[in-house]
């Protein structure tokens, strides 16, 4: 409230002393009344000039004390050029009321008054109206805060439900589902990243389903030929200078089903293996080799095959050495037994940068180059019909590709039909 009183007081003063320079000085005259009066039709306050303080009485529309009003001390105050406030209530406006009275004074003479008054509201009133007008802010924010609130929970609300409705689907079994992404923030990189992990999921089911369903055929193939033939010889129905020659091919289909077993062992072993880090230490490369080529003379001896080497003794490769020896072993037998007899294979072991190359060439029937980007995929055969008679899975190379990651090292394979492949394998060497 006190702040508020001498805010009124303030304003008025400010009023009170600008309508000051309009009197230059004499006997007031009405044009002066008149001027003061037509500011009044437009002031907030209460403004009037009197040329006698005793006609207040007769001016403002409430009873004043002239004595109380103006005493000896204000009487001084105004001929000093003084202004003289006072406040008090009145009951007509059922409210303290304040004023202020400014001089016109000429050579020491009171020439005039200009009255200024103005009723205070009450503290009632004022405290109401801030609460109104508090309370009214307070909604007015309050909807907009719930707006933006509802908005934004919506916003975040709509993506998470896609989130919870994808995992539920992915829990019964359903992995080809997709979630949009409508942002770039945390939850849609979260939606993305959920995407990536359902695509992936997918592709391993397939192949998973594609797997067991190529391990069943290739082993119920073999598995028929031993029952119908072991049922033949056991119910006499092949004549026995044939049994020989059947027992023959059970053996043969014995051996490939022991070999795809042997095979698929091996698969699951490297995909456990890969979940723990390889041992990697210097080698030899050179006499690693030269091991691999008298163990698989035999070999190319049988098909009047040359194996051409040419190593350089200097190469110490990092690797694990008994699968560094697979992988040359498995390359020269593909190699051996895509290529025709009297031909030739080349092995080779060269430097190249920071890995030392490893190279086997053949002069075999060659890869078609739409079949080139498939033959390390488990199972897969680009001459089914060769495959099945010379007792290939077609999980060789796959196995190849797997041990060739797990070296740290990378496989390329070139080749052109009718002429033969080339397999190059790039080993890091030991650095110094």
């Amino acid at each position: 409230m006190q702040l508020y009183v001498q805010d009124a007081e303030s304003s008025m003063e400010e009023i009170g002393t600008k309508l000051q320079t309009m009197y230059k000085g004499g006997r007031v005259d009405d044009q002066l009344i008149l001027d003061i009066e037509t500011y009044n039709n437009y002031s907030n306050f209460n403004v009037f000039a009197v040329r006698n303080p005793r006609e207040l009485s007769a001016c403002v529309p409430f009873d004043i004390d002239y004595d109380t009003l103006i005493g000896v001390d204000e009487r001084q105050k105004l001929l000093a050029g003084e202004y003289v406030s006072s406040m008090g209530y009145e009951p007509r406006f059922e409210r303290q009321v304040i004023s202020v009275m400014f001089p016109l004074v000429d050579q020491n003479r009171l020439e005039g008054i200009i009255y200024i008054y103005f009723p205070l509201a009450k503290i009632s009133e004022l405290t109401n109206q801030e609460v109104l007008i508090l309370f009214f802010s307070a909604f007015l924010f309050a909807l907009v805060a719930a707006f933006l609130v509802s908005k934004g929970l919506r916003h975040i609300m709509r993506p998470l439900r896609d989130l919870q409705q994808a995992v539920d689907k992915m829990s019964a079994g359903d992995y080809n589902i997709h979630v949009p992404v409508s942002s770039m923030d945390e939850i849609g990189k979260l939606s993305q990243a959920f995407n990536e992990m359902a695509e992936a999921i997918h592709k391993e089911d397939e192949a998973q389903k594609t797997f067991l369903a190529t391990v069943s055929h290739e082993l119920r193939t073999p598995i028929s030929y031993v029952k119908g033939y072991s049922e033949a010889i056991q119910s006499g129905m092949i004549k026995k200078e044939e049994q020989d020659e059947t027992i023959g091919l059970l053996v043969r289909e014995a051996n490939r089903m022991e070999r795809l077993t042997n095979e698929l062992l091996q698969l699951a072993r490297m995909n456990n293996e890969q979940e723990e880090e390889l041992m990697l230490y210097p080698i030899p490369l050179a006499e690693t080799l030269r091991e691999v080529e008298q163990l698989m003379y035999p070999v190319v001896a049988k098909k009047n095959i040359t194996l051409a080497v040419t190593l350089d003794d200097a190469l110490i490769v990092m690797a694990d050495e008994e699968k560094l020896k697979q992988i040359a072993i498995n390359l020269i037998e593909n190699a051996v037994n895509y290529s025709s007899e009297g031909s030739c294979i080349t092995l080779q072991a060269t430097q190249h940068g920071q890995f030392a190359r490893v190279m086997i060439k053949d002069e075999g029937i060659g890869i078609p180059a739409e079949d080139l980007p498939h033959i390390t995929e488990r199972f897969y055969r680009v001459n089914k019909a060769r495959s099945r008679s010379d007792g290939g899975s077609g999980l060789g190379l796959s196995i190849v590709d797997q041990l060739v990651k797990q070296q740290g090292a990378t496989m390329t394979i070139t080749s052109e039909v009718g002429k033969g492949t080339t397999v190059v394998v790039d080993v890091p060497v030991m650095e110094e």
